[in-house]
């Protein structure tokens, strides 16, 4: 559906945020703010990335944090508006593209005027992403001091002919000095690993690992690579220049990252994140992104970027230009908006809470069962079912959630089926 020009939300936005704060659950608001540009589009990538330097006025590398800044002011006027309470920003995450594309100095301006419009809480997170051959000593310093903590580095692989299948322009010797800037400064660090390249072997996985572990990040995130309809990888695949992924590599790839990093005192929370976490307290867990996944409110700044308030999803124009020329004459950056009804809401968190060590709660998809006329045996039946096939924790289901397993970690499209399937 359509956004106003003024950018202005559903009426009833603002008041479901103030019956969660008086229900004693309140909602927390977040920022994400997209850097789209990047040096090389890697051929694996479907992201809203850009390698051009100059995109236009408002668009350009130089100009585009005056841009973010201003709709940082729009959305404090939209939200405003519409009668939102205001909430200090629980977490803040700049995302690419390659954020350290931008001088350190600009990312600190954007993150000084979101806190002069909503204001930051007390030891909130403050993340960016990075590529390693960005990162200096000086850079991560200036991003400390702005108030940034915590840098999340992409690593990838630590084998040379991987990243070159990746088309990741950075050394593996540039990782270890990427996250001695980062210690130096005083920043939390994470790296993102990516496993299942074509030509990777097993042995490849591991040293990658072996070199993540020694470098004693307090986050890693492993993804399995997957290759998307559009990319520059995916057309290669068509054409038979290179091989497709093949799931079970991946899976091997899975419960030797899991062995490794458990063993290193790394503990899986979501499917594709491990924290070290001596203590079970999760101190180190990617706290932007576990109130993406509990369905929390933010608001993303930037080219196609999506929000999210109180059930309301909004995204804005995808192009850098377009983007900037509809701040530049004061409309709201949005071209699009949805509300999910309810059956869609309960299948969207039965797939974020279902990847989680959290778990999904049996009580939020009862209600879907009973409204598709099951009394509750049919749902009793499924769980038992994934139980006795070792998807989910028997123990945590007679608690009353479903929390998967390490195999149902690698067949979680099977449990959320099941659970969202009604």
């Amino acid at each position: 559906m359509p956004v106003p020009d003024d950018g202005a939300l559903p009426a009833d936005v603002g008041a479901r945020v103030r019956a969660a704060a008086a229900a004693g659950a309140p909602r927390t608001f977040s920022l994400y703010v997209h850097v789209p540009f990047c040096t090389v589009r890697c051929g694996y990538c479907d992201f809203n990335t850009y390698t051009a330097v100059d995109l236009g006025p408002g668009a350009a590398r130089g100009d585009y944090a005056e841009t973010a800044i201003a709709e940082l002011a729009f959305a404090e006027r939209a939200l405003e508006a519409s009668g939102v309470p205001a909430r200090p920003l629980h977490t803040v995450f700049f995302g690419g593209g390659t954020p350290t594309l931008l001088p350190a100095s600009h990312l600190v301006r954007i993150l000084a005027a979101a806190r002069e419009r909503f204001g930051i809480g007390p030891g909130a997170e403050v993340s960016t992403e990075a590529n390693p051959d960005t990162i200096t000593p000086e850079y991560a310093a200036t991003l400390a001091a702005g108030g940034f903590t915590r840098l999340s580095v992409g690593m990838q692989s630590a084998v040379p002919h991987v990243l070159a299948t990746l088309d990741r322009t950075h050394r593996p010797a540039s990782v270890p000095a990427a996250v001695a800037a980062a210690r130096a400064a005083g920043l939390e660090v994470s790296l993102d690993l990516i496993y299942g390249t074509p030509g990777e072997s097993l042995e490849d996985w591991r040293a990658t690992l072996e070199t993540a572990v020694a470098l004693a990040p307090d986050h890693v995130s492993a993804y399995s690579l997957i290759v998307e309809e559009g990319t520059k990888f995916g057309a290669r695949v068509a054409r038979g220049e290179v091989d497709d992924v093949d799931p079970d590599d991946q899976a091997d790839k899975y419960v030797l990252a899991d062995r490794m990093l458990a063993t290193a005192g790394y503990r899986w929370y979501e499917v594709s994140n491990w924290a070290r976490d001596p203590e079970g307290t999760g101190v180190h867990r990617a706290r932007h992104n576990v109130a993406y996944w509990e369905d929390q409110d933010w608001w993303g700044v930037g080219p196609g970027a999506h929000s999210h308030l109180a059930g309301v999803r909004f995204w804005n124009a995808k192009h850098p230009a377009a983007y900037a020329q509809r701040l530049a004459t004061g409309v709201t950056p949005a071209v699009g908006r949805e509300i999910p009804d309810a059956p869609a809401r309960r299948i969207e968190r039965v797939m974020l809470a279902a990847r989680t060590s959290t778990g999904l709660g049996l009580a939020e998809v009862e209600d879907g069962f009973a409204a598709a006329g099951d009394d509750g045996a049919r749902l009793r039946d499924l769980v038992a079912a994934l139980i006795a096939d070792g998807l989910v924790d028997g123990r945590a289901a007679l608690s009353g959630r479903i929390v998967p397993t390490l195999e149902g970690r690698l067949r979680n499209d099977r449990i959320v089926r099941d659970l969202a399937g009604f």
